[in-house]
């Protein structure tokens, strides 16, 4: 059964928001999109608002769906969900996280990224790189 999972593409002009999981966690260290699992309960939207709330310390505005892909990975199989998303209010706090930074599509190949993200990474770059 695969797990339901939620991620936002978050732009401040021509850089969008990356995060770094943190060292102890399954596939730590890699970069990674803000988000995580959507509880009983709960939709989509409403897990995305959570997470970036618990993360990352930030209110955001969930607007359409930029992708959904479906990964296996070796521990479980993810259901991802990427919504455009923008922040309402607050500065980023790392909560969670032990780094994030603002990249442009053509900054993209300089970070290991979650396996999960590398076919929403190829939209990005085709849709928005130089």
């Amino acid at each position: 059964m695969a797990t339901a999972v939620v991620a936002a593409l978050i732009w401040k002009e021509d850089r969008f928001l990356i995060c770094q999981r943190p060292a102890h966690k399954t596939r730590g260290l890699l970069w990674e999109f803000v988000g995580g699992k959507v509880e009983p309960g709960e939709t989509k939207e409403q897990a995305l608002i959570r997470e970036c709330r618990e993360e990352l310390d930030i209110l955001v505005d969930v607007q359409a769906v930029f992708m959904e892909v479906c990964h296996q990975y070796p521990d479980m199989t993810v259901e991802l969900t990427l919504f455009h998303a923008s922040v309402l209010q607050g500065q980023l706090k790392l909560l969670e996280h032990a780094d994030a930074r603002w990249i442009t599509p053509a900054e993209i190949e300089k970070y290991d990224f979650c396996p999960a993200d590398v076919e929403i990474l190829e939209k990005i770059r085709c849709q928005y790189g130089t």
